[in-house]
C-alpha cells in the first residue's frame, strides 16, 4: 500500500530509509510487456516531441543529444511540482531503484517505488538511441511500465523524445485516493508529459543543468510541440491500436 501524507513531505533521512527498503520489493505485475495491451485490459499512453536538431551524423559532443541523454538517465525531465525522483546518485542505471514522490492538488503526496528493468544505448545506420524502462514495485499507486526513449536520426539530425507506458490502478491507501485518481489522474498524466518535454527541451538547448542536485545521503532529487495520446483499456467496444490513434499537437510552455 502506498505511503501518503498531507501537506509536508518527507525529510532527507526518511527518503533515504524508504529508498533502501525498495530493494526488498518485487515488481507489481507479472505480465510480459508485449501482452500489456488495451485488448488485454491495459491503459496505454504516449507522448513525443522533436527537442532539437543537430547536423546529420553522429551526436555532437556536448550538443543537444548528449545533454538530453544525461538528463534522461538522471530523470531530470520530471517536473518536481508533480513528481520528484529520488535515487542513489552512485547507482548504475540498470536495476536502479527510484522512489517517486507524487504530488496532487498541491497538498497531497504519495510515495511509490520503481526499478529500471531495461536500458538501450545503440547506434544503427538510421539512428542513435538511448532509452530505459522502469517497472512499478509493490505498493505503487499505479501498476505497469514506462519507456523513456531519446533518438537522433542520422539523416535529418532531428532529436526526438518519446514516453510510452502501459498501466492499471495499483495499491491505494484509501478509497478516496482511488476515486480521486480515477477522475484527476488522466489530467495529471498529460500535464506531467507536457512538462517533461518542455524541461528536456530547455536542457537540450542549454537552458538547465543536465545533472540533478545531490544531498548529504548521496541521493539525487530530481517548448517543443508535444503529441500526447491515450488508449483506454477495452471495456465494451474494441479500441484501435495506439499507432492508429488520431494525434493532436499542442505547444507546451517552455
Amino acid at each position: 500500500m502506498a505511503e501518503w501524507r498531507l501537506g509536508r513531505g518527507w525529510s532527507e533521512g526518511e527518503i533515504a530509509e524508504r529508498l533502501a527498503e525498495l530493494h526488498a520489493l518485487r515488481t507489481s505485475f507479472d505480465e510480459n510487456e508485449a501482452d500489456m495491451t488495451p485488448e488485454r485490459g491495459w491503459n496505454r499512453y504516449f507522448s513525443e516531441s522533436i527537442l532539437a536538431r543537430e547536423p546529420p551524423g553522429e551526436p555532437v559532443l556536448d550538443g543537444p543529444f548528449r545533454r538530453a541523454e544525461l538528463a534522461t538517465a538522471s530523470y531530470q525531465f520530471s517536473d518536481p511540482a508533480i513528481v520528484i525522483g529520488h535515487f542513489d546518485a552512485q547507482s548504475a542505471l540498470l536495476e536502479r531503484r527510484i522512489l517517486l514522490e507524487m504530488k496532487a492538488a498541491s497538498f497531497l503526496r504519495y510515495l511509490g517505488g520503481v526499478v529500471v528493468q531495461a536500458v538501450r544505448s545503440d547506434a544503427t545506420p538510421q539512428a542513435y538511441t538511448f532509452a530505459f524502462r522502469y517497472d512499478t514495485l509493490s505498493g505503487h499507486i499505479e501498476r505497469g511500465w514506462e519507456w523513456f526513449t531519446l533518438t537522433k536520426r542520422r539523416a535529418s539530425g532531428e532529436i526526438q523524445f518519446r514516453i510510452e507506458a502501459a498501466w492499471l490502478p495499483g495499491e491505494f491507501p484509501n478509497f478516496w485516493s482511488r476515486l480521486g485518481f480515477h477522475w484527476l489522474g488522466p489530467r495529471y498524466q498529460e500535464r506531467w508529459h507536457r512538462a517533461a518535454h518542455g524541461r528536456l527541451f530547455r536542457i537540450a538547448h542549454g537552458g538547465m543543468t543536465a545533472s540533478p542536485a545531490v544531498d548529504a545521503h548521496a541521493i539525487a532529487h530530481t517548448g517543443p510541440d508535444v503529441v500526447f495520446g491515450r488508449t483506454p483499456r477495452v471495456r465494451t467496444l474494441p479500441v484501435p491500436p495506439l499507432e492508429r490513434e488520431t494525434k493532436v499537437a499542442a505547444r507546451c510552455d517552455v
